[in-house]
């Protein structure tokens, strides 16, 4: 059957930006599949439930491939033919496959790792910056889980040089947009820089990852084209730093509201692995995945989704559900939270999950380590929110020590 109506989300919770695990959970508690209305007044197709999602993750009838099987209208303000969509996350097999391969062959475990000391590095001179402030008081996402992951990922691919602020405006538009009009700039913008950007690499080729994509080929000699190269540049940088700049604000949000947890942590390091997988699963940077087509009617928990319809799979429920993980809103640096889908689930499980990671790991230990006073300096209903349903985190964090 089809579901009898639609729900609003911010209807059924007036708080649903700030929290919106217990809206999920009572349309958990009724089935998986329920017809909403977003935040932004879109009509969706939500999944909710631990084994439900993982399900939807693997179900080829939901599909990532808008450019070829849909109207990338439909969830996107820019053409059909916009080259900075042209990557692995917007495609599937045998599209992805191919493309993932491609790009696996240089994004590989051996170059995450030995990003450790620059890792390091960075987070020491950010700190050393942040704390260097006479009134002891700074907004953290902007003086530290920004910048942080964002020097990382653009030395890796070789963009030391790009201005930050006006890549920081693109990557808000395209993952929480203000506007149709401000995101179809965002995707012009930003698809000519990256052309400009590969243009000159392939002129002058570096020893960064970008080069590397450039000029890389598989055995059969099958290379990515000048537009996937475009699509590429532009999804590992948001993707390289969204995730790891809400690991590092959702994190420590979770630690100031658990001062328990939080002295546990600093008193023994050895808890840290486990903490930050809880932290994923507990408060994860991505609420719901990025937007799948259903290709036919789809029938999940006796709920028939339309063709054509736009379903989104809600992550952060997922990894709430009691049926997973025993009492799911406790937060527990000690939990076992394997199992978790912060990073999705599937073939389009993220490819840069070991870097956010090894990111999160320096960047907590060296904050708590280096900031034993580090409070909070806002109250929590005070902080403003990532709009939207994709990116869960905070724009602005005040911190005090």
């Amino acid at each position: 059957m089809v579901a009898r109506s639609i729900v609003d989300l911010k209807q059924l919770g007036p708080d649903f930006l700030r929290d919106p695990y217990p809206v999920y959970a009572r349309l958990r508690s009724e089935g998986p599949v329920h017809r909403v209305y977003d935040p932004d007044g879109e009509e969706v197709w939500l999944v909710v439930g631990h084994e439900a999602c993982r399900t939807a993750f693997t179900d080829p009838r939901l599909s990532r491939d808008w450019l070829r099987s849909g109207n990338i209208k439909q969830i996107v303000n820019t053409e059909q033919s916009q080259p900075a969509l042209m990557h692995m996350l917007m495609s599937d097999p045998p599209d992805h496959t191919r493309l993932r391969r491609l790009v696996a062959r240089e994004f590989t475990p051996r170059r995450i790792e030995s990003l450790a000391p620059r890792i390091q590095q960075v987070t020491d001179e950010l700190l050393d910056r942040m704390l260097a402030v006479e009134e002891r008081r700074a907004d953290l996402i902007a003086s530290f889980a920004f910048p942080l992951p964002m020097t990382v990922i653009c030395e890796l691919l070789g963009v030391p040089g790009l201005d930050r602020e006006a890549f920081r405006r693109w990557s808000n538009e395209m993952v929480a947009r203000t506007s149709p009009e401000a995101e179809a700039l965002a995707y012009q913008e930003l698809s000519a820089y990256l052309a400009e950007l590969i243009a000159a690499k392939r002129a002058k080729p570096g020893e960064d990852l970008l080069s590397a994509l450039i000029h890389t080929a598989d055995e059969g000699g099958d290379r990515l084209s000048p537009d996937e190269l475009i699509g590429m540049s532009n999804l590992l940088l948001i993707a390289g730093h969204e995730t790891t700049v809400n690991l590092i604000g959702n994190g420590l949000r979770a630690l100031f509201a658990h001062p328990g947890q939080l002295a546990d942590l600093r008193a023994d390091f050895g808890l840290l692995d486990g903490a930050i997988e809880e932290m994923l699963r507990y408060d994860g940077p991505v609420e719901t995945c990025t937007d799948r087509l259903a290709l036919e009617d789809v029938e999940m928990g006796g709920v028939t989704i339309p063709a054509g319809s736009t379903v989104l799979i809600a992550m952060a429920d997922a990894d709430r559900d009691p049926e997973r993980f025993k009492e799911p809103d406790r937060f527990d640096i000690r939990r076992d939270s394997r199992g978790h889908i912060a990073f999705g689930h599937g073939l389009h499980y993220c490819l840069g999950a070991p870097l956010a990671r090894l990111e999160g790991r320096i960047a907590f230990r060296t904050l708590l380590e280096r900031c034993p006073d580090l409070a909070p300096d806002a109250d929590e209903s005070e902080l403003p929110w990532t709009p939207g349903l994709l990116i869960r985190g905070v724009r602005k964090l005040p911190v005090r020590w």
